[in-house]
């Protein structure tokens, strides 16, 4: 089989790409990271690297991402692990998902590597993150609500909180 760009549109292989992020999040690997790396990478466009928690996570998760590219009929190039499946590498060509033990992941650094490169905000609308934030937000204005009076405007406390 030989190694061939889709005729995919870049609309659809971002959203791909995008889905793939989501996979390894809702699989509860951490700290997802989708990289754009076009005109930086000749091989590929995105990157995503995670971490997993086990061996058989990493797996099941490498998994769930080919079966849902085989589903889009997008099936993966080629998938790869190390003898300890401490890295597990699924190529789709135009994306590539790493999936690493955190030692590994520090060890190789993947992000350091592809610092110049922008990072793509994969998150759903209301994710858990968005919605701890927004608690946090109206947690600190009851604060402010309850005490002595402020001369603070709400945009100057709104800046103070996103400077926190």
């Amino acid at each position: 089989m030989a190694r061939a760009r889709s005729s995919s549109e870049p609309a659809q292989i971002l959203e791909f790409a995008i889905q793939l992020a989501r996979t390894l999040a809702d699989s509860k690997c951490t700290d997802v990271v989708l990289l754009d790396v076009r005109g930086r990478r000749p091989e590929t466009d995105y990157i995503i690297i995670g971490s997993g928690t086990s061996q058989r996570q990493m797996r099941s998760t490498a998994q769930e991402c080919e079966d849902m590219g085989k589903a889009q009929d997008n099936a993966p190039y080629r998938n790869s692990a190390d003898q300890g499946t401490t890295w597990v590498v699924v190529d789709f060509v135009e994306t590539v998902v790493h999936l690493f033990e955190p030692e590994q992941r520090l060890y190789y650094d993947l992000e350091l590597l592809y610092a110049d490169s922008l990072k793509v905000d994969w998150t759903r609308g209301d994710s858990v993150d968005s919605r701890a934030a927004r608690a946090a937000l109206r947690a600190k204005k009851a604060v402010v609500n309850v005490d002595a009076p402020t001369t603070e405007t709400p945009n100057e406390f709104i800046d103070e909180f996103a400077a926190d």
